[in-house]
């Protein structure tokens, strides 16, 4: 048994052994003949998310499958799919609730009755007791479906923070869900079609940031959603939001009190597992204060070449010997980074331009030689201020006191000069917060990218997508309206897609321990000066981390996971087959070439560096080929 403090403010809550399983799911409406083979073929496309045992349940009105990762109780009872004591509800869950005993001990109080000491058979209960209100009682990362055979419902729901992915989709009369995109293909019902709308939106951010996916009729289940599903109609709510409201009656040192106690209980919380848990390494202060409370058993890290500028394993290793932990590394070669690109893409379901996802692959490759289960530090940027970007809005006061018109003129005219330093501050600061940050990638603007494509879409504006999020915020800070976005666009779109994606590819369970609702409901509080100033960012966190960790890891500036695309893309190798696929025949379907081949000269030739615009196209370009290219 775990025995863990919550600081000020939060209540004391028991972690006893239970069953705690990474998994991936997927299911539909039946109305096949032969549901058993179909449901067998889509939970094959996903057994890398559970290769060590499955489940189904299938009757006249659903089928429901189940792949399995065991963490914890590796050989005890409660296989899913799982169902309550009169088999009128089934469940299929991904993730991990970390206070199901409590909720367990109030439920048996009210007469249910469980047959396994699990976190799954808790939701299955709960939501008999609660319904949709259970999920305001959880705390943990999940996606679940229950199918209610008495009402004929289904009800599914998607963690706070979007940790767990869920899909969705409707077509031919049947209702699909699952952990992953590509096990639709296998549904005879299933109609694959690129969402051409998407394409456009990915050409600015990077990603996919909407509900809509680049399989048209496929929607994501958003973060902190639920859905229910009755006689063909659908619906979809949000249950949970985060509020910034600021605390200022604290001072700093109280603020890293609660940081530093709440923190170590959530980490308390997700190291819970029967077998080995290691933690990524980087040289950042956010996963070394994982590594450092955590107390893992092995850190993992990966590299590139010899320069620190794109190497963070010697900083790895000598942290690692701080805390008297093996360190295992690997450095990845340009020849297997650009040969993984297509297996990534392929496990991603929807094209995504971060160059650190194929690096995150190869230390999660890497750590699951070793261990089932990983902590990381995704999160702590955008619950805590941490990106630099987020520093913009304190910066060039004297500036920024010129009138909004004077400024706006004066960036009409700079939009017209070649991209610069000095001229790209002209740009930015002649637009308001809303106009000009969407996220921590502004790839193409709408402008470019409609120049760019040969295609036509009705795919909406960057500013229309960001503007309920703002529109939410209206009344806080800058910084405060930045982090807000990031919460909702940039962390599930790339930061959670790409972790959940690439250590489930390595059937690897990675867990989040900074993404913790309790967590959350702290930082909310913090006031914005405690979080950013213009010399640096994450202030209270780092402050809590320096009692964990050395201060010249507590206090380096963010580096993020540095992959040198800009370098290669300047080789002859690696600028041939980037413009293969730009001149190939879908290349050419979709986008206009020369401008493609534009770029890519410009930047070999050291004119601007491209190097991300092309990566945009190029990773589009490749899943594409992956998934309607040839047979998937």
């Amino acid at each position: 048994m775990v025995n863990s403090r919550h600081g000020a403010g939060c209540s004391l809550i028991f972690y006893p052994k239970g069953r705690l399983d990474m998994c991936g799911f997927a299911g539909f409406t039946n109305t096949s003949d032969n549901s058993n083979k179909v449901l067998g073929a889509m939970m094959d496309r996903i057994v890398h998310r559970g290769p060590d045992s499955a489940g189904t349940y299938i009757d006249e009105d659903v089928a429901l499958g189940f792949r399995r990762l065991s963490i914890i109780d590796i050989t005890a009872s409660g296989d899913q799919p799982i169902l309550n004591e009169d088999k009128t509800k089934v469940l299929i869950f991904n993730g991990e609730i970390y206070n199901y005993q409590s909720i367990r001990k109030e439920l048996i109080e009210k007469g249910h009755i469980f047959t396994t000491n699990t976190d799954s058979e808790v939701l299955l209960h709960g939501y008999e007791e609660y319904g949709e209100k259970l999920l305001d009682k959880l705390r943990g990362m999940f996606a679940f479906v229950i199918w209610d055979k008495v009402t004929k419902e289904l009800f599914g729901a998607r963690d706070f923070f979007g940790i767990k992915p869920m899909y969705y989709a409707q077509m031919n009369g049947t209702f699909m869900f699952g952990s992953e995109i590509k096990s639709f293909l296998a549904h005879p019902d299933f109609k694959k079609e690129l969402n051409e709308s998407a394409l456009e939106n990915y050409l600015t951010f990077q990603y996919s940031p909407t509900a809509e996916t680049f399989f048209k009729g496929v929607f994501k289940l958003l973060p902190a959603h639920f859905f229910k599903y009755k006689d063909g109609e659908l619906t979809v709510k949000r249950y949970w939001d985060v509020h910034f409201n600021a605390d200022n009656k604290p001072d700093m040192d109280s603020w890293v009190d609660q940081i530093s106690d709440t923190f170590k209980d959530s980490v308390a919380a997700h190291k819970i597992s029967d077998v080995e848990v290691g933690s990524f390494l980087s040289s950042g202060v956010d996963s070394s204060y994982v590594a450092s409370v955590a107390n893992v058993d092995k850190t993992f890290t990966v590299g590139f070449g010899e320069d620190e500028k794109y190497n963070e394993i010697g900083w790895a290793k000598e942290f690692s010997q701080y805390i008297h932990k093996e360190n295992i590394s690997h450095v990845i070669t340009p020849e297997e980074y650009w040969e993984h690109i297509p297996k990534i893409q392929y496990h991603l379901d929807e094209p995504l331009a971060d160059p650190a996802c194929i690096a995150l692959y190869f230390v999660c490759r890497e750590a699951a030689k070793y261990v089932k289960v990983v902590l990381s530090g995704e999160g702590a940027d955008e619950i805590f201020g941490g990106y630099n970007i987020y520093k913009e809005p304190l910066g060039s006061t004297a500036y920024k006191s010129l009138p909004m018109p004077i400024r706006r003129g004066i960036g009409k005219i700079a939009e017209k000069l070649p991209a610069k330093r000095g001229v790209n501050f002209l740009v930015r600061n002649g637009k308001t917060l809303e106009e000009r940050f969407i996220g921590n990638a502004y790839m193409f603007t709408e402008k470019e990218r409609k120049a760019l494509l040969k295609i036509k879409t009705d795919a909406p504006a960057a500013t229309e997508i960001t503007r309920p999020f703002y529109d939410k915020v209206r009344d806080q800070d800058d910084i405060t309206k930045m982090q807000y976005l990031d919460l909702h666009l940039w962390m599930a779109g790339d930061i959670l897609l790409k972790a959940d994606k690439m250590s489930m590819a390595n059937s690897l369970e990675l867990r989040v321990p900074f993404l913790d609702k309790e967590i959350m409901k702290l930082a909310e509080r913090i006031p914005t000066k405690y979080r950013v100033s213009t010399e640096n960012t994450k202030l209270a966190m780092r402050q809590a981390a320096l009692r964990a960790a050395p201060p010249k890891t507590a206090n380096k500036k963010k580096l993020g996971f540095p992959v040198p695309i800009r370098v290669w893309l300047k080789e002859d190798k690696y600028y041939n087959i980037v413009k293969d696929t730009f001149t190939s025949e879908y290349g050419r379907h979709f986008f206009n070439t020369d401008m493609l081949i534009k770029l890519l000269d410009d930047h070999r030739s050291g004119k601007y560096d491209n190097s991300r615009k092309i990566w945009t196209v190029y990773v589009f370009l490749v899943w594409y080929k992956v998934y309607f290219g040839e047979e998937t």
